[in-house]
């Protein structure tokens, strides 16, 4: 059986390694995933002109054999890369756990290489990369990398002993370990990154509380001090000096009421919620979650319900930081609406935060209405609308 001379160029390898490195279009299940899909089976179109051109030669089994072989392999790899579940090496707390579905779609890859190596010879040979980068993509490291070298083994062999393979390069036979050490590298820098920025929102949080123990403190502390002072003088002189008593308990009772007013403005600057103030700080949260934002003027904001709409913001930007790994968050004010959308991980990242019961309880008593959606281009949308 003679083979066709047709293989595939250098620059299709390089592609894909750039597609590679580029790993979270594989992402599994919305856009990104399917796009990632489309991008790998389209590469897969070079072996059509050599099952054509055993077609022309009315080689008709052999040809079946290679046109199903492909449009399996195909169907597979689409499976495996948009519709199986992987590791999000950007949530330090994901399980790396692998979907087990993906082991008998590996399993069924396996005979569909086969096929065509055997029906086309050294122009099918790359395919077999597909292998590796389906357990690589949906695997934990251990598991992908026990494919990765079996690929490795299996690819030098079959060039070693056939002869028809000889003319194989023997770089294709790496790329399985070189694709694996790279996404490994790239899970792991993107893990410590995404710790990173959880620990500054968690420092953030564990400042804030500081800054209220110190006030509580300064606020407490210098006046029970004194208030004690005074009391055991007031016990001292109450046999002594009645009136002299009476002016020191009174001075208690004002330093009292001077601290208590003092702990109420305290803890009401945490409870007092205004849209100027929230925009302080979430353009400073999101920048030290190096999320770009694209946030209104606060000179410039339109008049309406700024205590519920800073409610919204505070929470929705808190989601943002802490659960959507987004790039970017907008915010969008009207007089009676406000709009807070970014490109994360969408709504199942968005149900982790535990603060949007209450926000549709605020929302619902000012007589508004909440709507968290997913737009077309992924992430989260949450919208609040109130009555004009």
């Amino acid at each position: 059986m003679s083979f066709p001379t047709v293989s595939p160029p250098p620059d299709r390898v390089s592609g894909l390694l750039d597609r590679l490195a580029r790993a979270d279009v594989f992402a599994g299940g919305g856009r990104r995933g399917w796009f990632g899909a489309l991008l790998a089976v389209l590469w897969l179109a070079y072996l059509v002109t050599p099952i054509l051109q055993r077609w022309r030669q009315h080689d008709q089994p052999s040809a079946a054999a290679a046109t199903v072989a492909l449009a399996a392999y195909a169907a597979l790899t689409v499976v495996a890369l948009a519709g199986l579940r992987g590791t999000d090496p950007r949530d330090p707390a994901s399980p790396l756990v692998a979907d087990h579905r993906v082991w008998p779609v590996l399993a069924a890859m396996v005979p569909c290489v086969g096929v065509l190596v055997v029906v086309l010879g050294p122009a099918a040979v790359p395919t077999v990369l597909y292998i590796a980068i389906v357990a690589v993509l949906r695997l934990p490291a251990r598991g992908s990398g026990l494919v990765c070298v079996a690929v490795v083994l299996a690819v030098l062999l079959c060039v070693l002993i056939v002869p028809r393979l000889s003319g194989v390069p023997v770089y294709i036979a790496l790329l399985p370990v070189f694709i694996w050490v790279v996404r490994q590298i790239g899970q792991r820098g993107a893990r410590l990154t995404e710790l990173a920025r959880r620990q500054r929102s968690e420092l953030a949080v564990a400042e804030e509380r500081n800054r209220v123990a110190r006030d509580v403190h300064d606020i407490l502390g210098h006046s029970l001090t004194v208030i004690t002072v005074k009391t055991e003088l007031a016990q001292r002189l109450i046999d002594i000096d009645i009136e002299r008593a009476k002016a020191e308990m009174a001075d208690v009772e004002q330093l009292a009421r001077d601290a208590l007013t003092g702990v109420r403005d305290t803890v009401g600057g945490l409870r007092e919620v205004t849209l100027r103030g929230e925009l302080a700080n979430a353009r400073s949260a999101l920048a030290a979650a190096d999320i770009a934002a694209d946030l209104p003027d606060p000179a410039r904001l339109p008049a309406g319900n700024h205590e519920l709409f800073g409610w919204v913001l505070r929470e929705a930007v808190t989601n943002v930081v802490r659960h959507s790994a987004a790039r970017h968050c907008a915010v969008t004010v009207t007089p009676t609406s406000i709009e807070v959308t970014d490109d994360g991980r969408g709504l199942r990242a968005a149900a982790a935060g535990s603060g949007l019961a209450g926000l549709r309880e605020r929302t619902a008593a000012a007589g508004g209405k909440l709507t968290i959606s997913e737009p077309a281009g992924g992430g989260v949308r949450v919208a609040v609308t109130v009555p004009g």
